[in-house]
């Protein structure tokens, strides 16, 4: 398998996790470094989790699988989750979602042809005075509309060279 983080990154996390009395502390800090760099988690960044902290791997699987913004299979390149809050449902997002799943030709959980993106639904961003919203990466774009939306996709695309 592939690296799933960098030598030194490692020694930073073991090194941070000797000196604390609570290394569970550390286990979305560890995730997130490696899906940052690997893309996803597979099932060896759970067992590397655990034993890079001394926790059990069930317990870094019980946060994995609680965020929905760790990745427990592959993704996109960029992914995108649209919330579905109340508030942003009250103002339009069930139609950026239909909109979002037209132009990308994927429905929710799917990943387009070219691997770009990433399609998901999440519970909420926080972003209710910019509803509806969505985030790709760690930016959040609101309040959207269908035009707003293929701006976005459009400078993420150019971005990439695609």
């Amino acid at each position: 398998m592939t690296e799933l983080l960098p030598p030194q990154q490692l020694d930073h996390f073991r090194t941070k996790a000797a000196t604390i009395d609570h290394p569970h502390e550390l286990i979305i800090d560890l995730l997130r470094a490696i899906q940052s760099y690997y893309g996803w988690v597979p099932d060896q960044g759970i067992e590397l989790t655990a034993a890079t902290l001394g926790v059990l791997p069930v317990e870094v699987e019980e946060v994995a699988t609680f965020y929905d913004k760790i990745f427990r299979q592959p993704v996109g390149k960029r992914v995108i989750h649209v919330c579905d809050s109340i508030c942003c449902w009250s103002t339009g997002s069930e139609e950026i979602a239909a909109h979002l799943q037209q132009v990308l030709g994927i429905g929710f959980g799917q990943t387009t042809a070219d691997g770009l993106f990433t399609l998901l639904p999440t519970c909420c961003l926080g972003a209710c005075g910019d509803a509806p919203a969505m985030m790709i990466g760690l930016t959040t774009y609101g309040p959207l509309t269908r035009e707003r939306v293929d701006q976005i996709l459009a400078e993420i695309r150019l971005e990439e060279g695609r």
